[in-house]
């Protein structure tokens, strides 16, 4: 991991981009954290809209858990997004996507493979190897959570990593059919946020996933509204529910 700048903010956050294996990412930590109070660390997903574009909403989150709660916050670049090379797989399936969104026709289960499986093999290893190296930091302890971005790389990250200890999911993006057989697999606690009338997304398959996770412990947010209108307190909410299983 290779720090690239360092910005204190006013609120008390350091703010320092990295590189890791020409990966760009993001790590946000309190005033409190040290080698003596090393914080616990929440890994922030996002859609493959790029760092910048999400740079707002992803910093918000970041700085609000790490002045409210004292938790670290990173996030990392996702495959063919951002400033990362282009992709010409997953290039083609958002063409195919889109064609198929504005024809008024149904998505179908080749569309949704070829868009995410490819992203969720290759990004979950990445985001594996950049919790290795920010576990290495001094400042940054267990335990880890992981919230938000594409679905179906939390729900392999659930399943498959050890050291995340809790999640908070965003039922927003598009699910393939392979993963509801991963997400019988995933055993940690898990609160799931969907969007009642999100327009791209299909509720029915958001719910039957919900009943599929087979974890003891989970929670279902469900709010009125498209893909954009969460509501503000499910900042907090989210907060909350880390602070219960990793503080």
């Amino acid at each position: 991991m290779h720090f690239t700048s360092e910005q204190p903010l006013d609120d008390g956050v350091l703010e320092r981009a990295f590189t890791l294996d020409e990966i760009p990412g993001i790590l946000w930590t309190p005033a409190s954290a040290s080698s003596s109070a090393p914080a616990p660390l929440i890994l922030i997903g996002h859609p493959p809209l790029g760092l910048r574009r999400m740079y707002p909403r992803l910093a918000g989150r970041a700085r609000y858990y790490a002045t409210e709660y004292g938790f670290a916050a990173a996030t990392i670049e996702l495959p063919g997004s951002g400033d990362r090379p282009r992709w010409a797989a997953v290039e083609q399936a958002r063409a195919d996507l889109r064609r198929a969104m504005e024809a008024g026709e149904p998505v179908g289960d080749e569309i949704i493979d070829a868009l995410v499986l490819p992203l969720v093999e290759k990004s979950v290893p990445e985001w594996q190897a950049a919790l290795d190296a920010l576990l290495s930091l001094p400042e940054i302890g267990g335990p880890v959570g992981y919230e938000g971005g594409v679905i179906s790389i939390g729900i392999r990250l659930a399943a498959v990593e050890p050291r995340i200890s809790a999640a908070n999911l965003f039922a927003g993006s598009l699910v393939p059919a392979a993963m509801f057989e991963e997400a019988r697999q995933v055993g940690i606690p898990l609160q799931v946020l969907l969007q009642w009338d999100d327009e791209g997304n299909d509720r029915q398959a958001a719910l039957d996933l919900f009943d599929a996770f087979g974890t003891k412990e989970k929670t279902l947010h469900a709010n009125l509204g498209g893909h954009t209108g969460v509501p503000q307190f499910e900042l907090d909410a989210g907060a909350r529910f880390f602070a219960r299983h990793l503080l």
